[in-house]
């Protein structure tokens, strides 16, 4: 299954992409840096910003800077990846930034930014870009 990121909420692309992986199947995800995190963009970037910094150098947690990684890295927290089950299901799962051989892929409706009542949301990109500061 190919999903294209573009417009789509990062918590609800997670699920989907979670529970299809846990069921065998591989997925690639697009254009992963055009994802949405919905809620108040300040918020946003102090919650995250609060959670790189936990913690010291050596001890974790480890947040990712590049944006396909930051979403698979979400992916990753809807996986019971300490098990064998969810090691393999992580396996399944691709995250590219663009697209990088011009697929066209699956759009999940119940996902899109634009069903939100407030339309509040930051991109991954921008996020990450906060976090490289």
């Amino acid at each position: 299954m190919i999903i294209d990121a573009k417009d789509l909420i990062l918590g609800r692309l997670a699920t989907v992409a979670a529970k299809q992986a846990l069921l065998g199947e591989e997925i690639i995800i697009i254009n992963a840096e055009k994802a949405v995190i919905s809620g108040n963009k300040a918020n946003i970037f102090k919650k995250y910003y609060w959670r790189d910094n936990l913690g010291y150098a050596l001890k974790g947690p480890y947040l990712p800077k590049t944006p396909y990684m930051f979403v698979k890295r979400v992916i990753r927290g809807m996986l019971p990846y300490k098990n064998y089950r969810g090691k393999e299901a992580l396996k399944r799962i691709k995250c590219y930034p663009g697209n990088p051989s011009n697929v066209k892929g699956e759009i999940i409706k119940n996902a899109q930014y634009s069903n939100l009542k407030k339309i509040k949301f930051v991109t991954v990109a921008e996020v990450c870009k906060h976090l490289k500061k």
